[in-house]
C-alpha cells in the first residue's frame, strides 16, 4: 500500500465508523502535513444540528487550530468523497497543496447526498435562485470595508 492509499484508508475508515456508531453521514476526512495527521473530521450535521459540520470543514478546523494558522499550505486533504460546493469553498480558502478523494459526487447522489442543485443554483443570476437574495443599498453599507481598507491591524488573506 502506498502513502496516498494509506491516508485514504484512514479517511474512509473515519467515514465508516461515523455511520457504524450512528453519529452522522458516511463522510470522513483527514489533513496531512509532513506525513502526519493533523486534522480529522466526520460528517456531524445531524449530531450537532450544524449544516456546516461536513467532514472536510471539521478536519480543516482541527488542522488550522493545530497549526495556529488559517491556511493549510504544505498540507494535503484526504476525503472519503468528492467535496461538496461548500467544502470546495472552504478548501480553496484554506489553500492546501492537494485534495484526494475516494467516491465521486455521483456515487454520493446515488445514496441520497445530491448536491447538483447547488451547482446549478450557483450558475443562476441572483434573482433566479430558489432562495431570495436581495441587496439592500444602505448608505452605510460600506463602513466595514472602509474600516478594513484603512486598518493597520489587519491580516490579509
Amino acid at each position: 500500500m502506498n502513502r496516498q492509499e494509506m491516508f485514504m484508508e484512514k479517511a474512509i475508515q473515519l467515514a465508516k465508523e461515523n455511520v457504524d456508531t450512528g453519529h452522522g453521514g458516511p463522510f470522513g476526512a483527514i489533513v496531512i502535513k509532513d506525513g502526519e495527521v493533523i486534522g480529522r473530521g466526520c460528517n456531524e450535521v445531524t449530531a450537532s444540528n450544524d449544516p456546516t459540520a461536513h467532514a472536510e470543514v471539521q478536519a480543516i478546523r482541527e488542522a488550522c487550530q493545530h497549526l495556529e494558522s488559517f491556511q493549510l499550505t504544505g498540507c494535503e486533504i484526504y476525503t472519503s468523497c468528492e467535496p461538496c460546493p461548500m467544502c470546495i469553498g472552504a478548501i480553496y480558502w484554506a489553500r492546501p497543496d492537494a485534495v484526494y478523494y475516494a467516491c465521486t459526487k455521483e456515487e454520493a447522489a446515488a445514496i441520497g447526498f445530491d448536491d447538483q442543485f447547488i451547482y446549478e443554483e450557483l450558475t443562476l443570476p441572483i434573482h433566479e435562485r430558489s432562495i431570495e437574495m436581495k441587496k439592500l443599498p444602505l448608505d452605510y453599507r460600506k463602513a466595514p470595508f472602509d474600516s478594513w481598507a484603512a486598518s493597520t491591524k489587519k491580516t490579509t488573506y
